[in-house]
């Protein structure tokens, strides 16, 4: 599967200068979820959106497109080239990681299993992780709209998945965020600001779902 040329044609309709800003306030957001950890891991890193504009001391970035990280990554994201599931990485290390949009690329259940247990190792004692994706309960019509949709989630089995892999699960929000950047809603830094203050409106628009853990 060529996911450069389909990443390209799935955002060539989405303004970057308003993704990015998104990822800026969604960033500090996730932060503070996290306790406002100094050390932190992302395992899918892409474009780096998400670790580039995390406010901590230490940032990691995992890829396996090489070219692609490092065309995205900010200078002060020590990169790591390959597949989170297998790559080296130092154990019982970060205060935090954030998992964004994998889980359902992922070929099964098993591998969701793996990859959150493996996880679960190079975090600190009551280090976190923060996972978001999908919610098939409220997107099963548009889901396998993504070539890459494999893995079917809703917020409970990815709760017991974290559960499962030694976590403590520690918050549950069905609906976060809607589904993609591709929405009809106007976007700017106020409207996404006031949004991610007002979880009484995410049940309204949110079609991801939001957890947290902690080990």
């Amino acid at each position: 599967m060529n996911l450069d040329r389909i990443y390209s044609y799935r955002f060539r309709n989405v303004d970057r200068g308003k993704r990015t800003m998104v990822w800026q306030e969604l960033a500090k957001f996730i932060h503070a979820k996290l306790g406002s950890p100094e050390i932190m891991l992302d395992p899918a890193a892409g474009m780096c959106e998400f670790i580039n504009a995390a406010p901590v001391r230490e940032k990691w970035g995992v890829d396996v497109n090489e070219p692609f990280i490092r065309a995205h990554a900010s200078e002060e994201v020590k990169i790591v080239i390959g597949d989170t599931r297998t790559v080296e990485l130092p154990s019982g290390y970060f205060d935090a990681i954030f998992v964004s949009n994998f889980l359902e690329h992922l070929n099964s259940q098993e591998e969701v299993a793996e990859f959150l247990s493996k996880l679960h190792g190079h975090l600190k004692p009551n280090g976190r992780i923060a996972v978001m994706g999908p919610n098939f309960k409220y997107v099963f019509k548009e889901y396998f709209d993504f070539a890459d949709h494999t893995v079917i989630l809703s917020e409970l089995g990815a709760a017991e998945h974290l559960y499962g892999a030694g976590f403590e699960v520690e918050a549950i929000y069905p609906r976060f965020l809607p589904l993609s950047f591709r929405g009809r809603l106007p976007v700017n830094r106020f409207l996404v600001r006031s949004y991610l203050a007002m979880p009484w409106v995410w049940p309204l628009f949110g079609k991801q779902f939001l957890l947290i853990g902690r080990k």
